[in-house]
């Protein structure tokens, strides 16, 4: 498998996780929010062109409430034009994106709150 696969991908980004990703996964896996089953660094295709995928990759992903929670670190603060994009792609294809700032994990139950109230 090449490494410009979408699953290639994901696992490379699964390996190199932030700490505010594994501070969040932490909390998410093994089913342990609302008994939800969260996915990390899970690729989304959106369009098939000539055989090529096009695709993101959620940071988590709850595929029983068709969630997509990205987490927002200071990069994002100088793409908001793609993100607002990628959520509307996101969106077209039925899911519902929630973004949290890294920063915001410093309350990482008010983080936790937010998730469970969407769920």
């Amino acid at each position: 498998m090449s490494d410009n696969t979408p699953i290639s991908r994901a696992r490379q980004l699964r390996r190199n996780m932030t700490p505010e990703e594994k501070l969040l996964w932490k909390n998410l896996r093994a089913r342990r929010l609302n008994g939800a089953k969260f996915l990390r660094q899970h690729p989304i295709i959106y369009q098939l062109h000539n055989n090529r995928p096009y695709y993101f990759i959620a940071d988590f992903y709850c595929a029983q409430k068709k969630l997509v929670v990205e987490l927002d670190g200071k990069i994002h603060d100088f793409q908001k034009e793609y993100d607002q994009h990628r959520d509307e792609i996101l969106k077209s294809l039925g899911l519902n994106v929630l973004r949290i700032k890294n920063a915001e994990l410093r309350d990482v139950e008010a983080v936790l709150k937010r998730i469970k109230d969407f769920l």
